[in-house]
């Protein structure tokens, strides 16, 4: 734990100056990190300089899917993984399942992400049923279910408990958190059910996909004049006009728009040129900001 150490709509794509002429593309995860102070560089599409490595297990939580996913990122955002699950099993909650953060040096995940590119995100599955003893080969190829099905206007009523809304109302409260990405269909689940104090549901955001998972958004740490934060929040707490924008008469959630013809992936900062080295294939235009 680091207790000790620290306090504490979509993001920009670009910077305010030129982007590098590169297109964001997966980046090659055997590269490293690169060692030094903490340098976080970008608006969304970006890298990172000192990134620090999650432990592949720790109290209350573990990585899955190790072989095709990035753990990678800055204190802050490993601090609040640590704390989170600390939180979370003091409150009695299952053990929790860690998806990606970002590559060592960020950049653009070969998975298709967007986001997950400058080390302060990090995805967190909702499976709060208890974790059995698994092998490190069943965890590797390990798929929590689905909080929302596909095709489903509603959650899963097996798959939602109690559990679940601490979880996300524990997160909305880690020091340095911007935001928190759930699906539509799971933030209008909070809406429709959460009584008293309904003040921490501001940071809970709706967005495409996460239907399994909720995606941590933290600020940019102290001090990174490089990293690009994302717009405030609206005031309120979301259960308004701004969410019912989301469905369609029927319930659905709306399908995301299709990328324009031509577009082409995202550039890269120019400061990032240096930092990620040889890019590999790129991620298809429109791919989801997960």
């Amino acid at each position: 734990m680091r207790l000790a150490r620290f306090v504490l709509p979509l993001a920009a794509l670009m910077l305010g100056h030129a982007g590098s002429a590169r297109a964001a593309s997966g980046i090659d995860a055997a590269l490293g990190p690169v060692r030094g102070p903490l340098h976080i560089i970008g608006a969304g599409t970006g890298c990172i300089v000192g990134a620090e490595q999650l432990p592949h297990q720790g109290p209350g939580y573990t990585v899955i899917r190790a072989p095709i996913s990035s753990f990678w990122g800055a204190p802050e955002t490993l601090f609040g993984v640590e704390t989170l699950a600390a939180e979370a099993r003091a409150a009695g909650l299952a053990e929790l399942y860690v998806g990606d953060l970002s590559g060592p040096r960020g950049g653009p995940l070969s998975g298709g992400h967007v986001a997950h590119q400058r080390g302060v995100d990090v995805d967190i599955y909702l499976d709060m049923q208890p974790k059995p003893d698994l092998s490190p080969a069943t965890l590797n190829r390990l798929t929590p279910p689905l909080v929302v099905p596909y095709g489903a206007t509603q959650v899963d009523p097996s798959q939602w408990s109690s559990a679940t809304v601490t979880l996300i109302h524990l997160a909305t409260e880690l020091p340095g958190l911007n935001r928190l990405l759930v699906n539509p269909v799971i933030k209008r689940q909070l809406c429709e059910s959460v009584t008293g104090d309904r003040s921490w549901l501001h940071k809970v955001r709706p967005w495409w996909g996460h239907r399994g998972h909720m995606h941590l958004h933290f600020a940019c740490p102290a001090g990174q004049t490089d990293c690009v934060d994302q717009a405030p929040i609206p005031a309120g707490d979301g259960c308004d006009a701004s969410l019912a924008w989301w469905f369609n008469p029927d319930g659905s959630v709306r399908m995301p728009p299709p990328a324009p013809p031509g577009a082409k992936p995202p550039t890269l900062p120019v400061a990032c040129d240096a930092v990620l080295g040889p890019a590999g294939a790129a991620p298809p235009p429109g791919a989801e900001a997960d």
